[in-house]
C-alpha cells in the first residue's frame, strides 16, 4: 500500500509543476546574441538552440569540464519540471501502479537462470555505464569531434542525475527488495530500479543524439538490462517500469536545448493523422 501511495502522490504533484525559465542576472542588450558569433545567452552557448539533439553540431559551454559539469547539471534540472516529463512520470506510474498488481505473479515466473539474461546486472551498472560516457568524451575531445564530445557530456550528466535520484527516491519509498528463495531479505532498497534507471537514461540519450535508428537498438538493451533484474530476483515489475520512465524523463531533460516536439492525432479528410507541434 505504501509504494502505491507514494505513486499517486508523486505523479499529482509533478503534474502541479510549472515550468519556469531562467533569468540572466547580468546580460547586457549591447549586442544581438543571435547575430553575434560566440554569444552567450543565460551563460548558454548560441549554438545550443536547435530544438533537438539530432545531428547537431553544438557544444556546451567552453568552460573546464568540473566547471562545465556543474553548470550544465543544474540546467538539466531546471528542464525537468516540464509538460514533457509530467506525461512521462504520468504514464510511468500510472503503468507500474498497474502492474504493481501482479508483481508477486510476475516474479514467480521470472526468476530462474536462464543464461539469456546472464550479464544484465553488469552491463546496467554505474561501474560499466560511467566510465563508457567518460571514455565517448574523452574521445571525442581527443579527436576534436564537439558532436562526440557533447554525446559523452549528455551521457555523463544523464548517468549522474539516473544515479542520484534513484538512490534518493529508494530511500525515501524503502520498499523491500523481493524475498530470496531461502526466506532470506536483502538490507537494500527496490523502489525504483537503478539499473533500469540509469539504462534507460543512457538509450534516450543516445536517441535524442543519434536519431531512432540508433535508439531502438539501444532502448533493447536497455530493456533486457530491466527484465534480467526481476529474473535475478532482485526488483519486481513495477520497479522496473517506474525506474525506466525516470530514465526517459532524465534523459529528454538533460538533452532538451531549447525547445520539444509533441504529437497529438488529428482528424484529416478521409482518415486520421498526426499533427507534430513544437514550442
Amino acid at each position: 500500500m505504501r509504494i502505491r501511495h507514494w505513486l499517486v502522490a508523486m505523479t499529482l504533484a509533478v503534474a502541479g509543476a510549472v515550468p519556469g525559465k531562467a533569468i540572466a542576472q547580468n546580460a547586457t542588450p549591447a549586442t544581438d546574441p543571435a547575430t553575434t558569433p560566440g554569444s552567450t545567452v543565460s551563460g548558454i552557448d548560441s549554438q545550443q538552440k536547435p530544438p533537438a539533439a539530432v545531428g547537431e553540431e553544438g557544444t556546451k559551454p567552453t568552460r573546464g569540464f568540473v566547471s562545465s559539469l556543474v553548470h550544465n547539471l543544474g540546467d538539466d534540472v531546471k528542464h525537468m519540471p516540464r509538460m514533457n516529463s509530467v506525461y512521462w512520470l504520468a504514464g510511468g506510474g500510472a503503468l507500474a501502479l498497474a502492474v504493481h498488481q501482479k508483481d508477486t505473479w510476475i516474479t514467480e515466473h521470472m526468476v530462474g537462470h536462464d543464461a539469456f539474461f546472464k550479464g544484465g546486472q553488469y552491463l546496467g551498472s554505474t561501474e560499466v555505464l560511467v566510465p563508457a560516457a567518460f571514455a565517448t568524451y574523452l574521445i571525442g575531445r581527443h579527436t576534436g569531434s564537439k558532436r562526440v564530445q557533447h554525446l559523452g557530456m549528455d551521457e555523463i550528466e544523464a548517468l549522474l542525475l539516473a544515479e542520484g535520484i534513484a538512490q534518493g527516491v529508494k530511500v525515501a519509498v524503502r520498499r523491500e527488495r523481493p524475498p530470496q528463495p531461502d526466506g532470506s531479505q536483502l538490507h537494500t532498497f527496490s523502489f525504483p530500479s537503478g539499473h533500469a534507471t540509469l539504462t534507460f537514461a543512457a538509450a534516450t540519450v543516445l536517441q535524442q543524439h543519434l536519431g531512432y535508428r540508433a535508439g531502438l537498438p539501444t532502448y533493447l538493451v536497455a530493456s533486457w538490462v530491466a527484465m534480467s533484474r526481476i529474473h535475478d530476483n532482485r526488483h519486481y515489475a513495477s520497479d522496473v517500469v517506474f525506474g525506466a520512465a525516470t530514465g526517459v524523463v532524465i534523459g529528454r531533460s538533460v538533452t532538451w536545448h531549447g525547445r520539444n516536439f509533441y504529437a497529438s492525432p488529428m482528424l484529416v479528410p478521409g482518415g486520421a493523422g498526426v499533427m507534430m507541434a513544437s514550442r
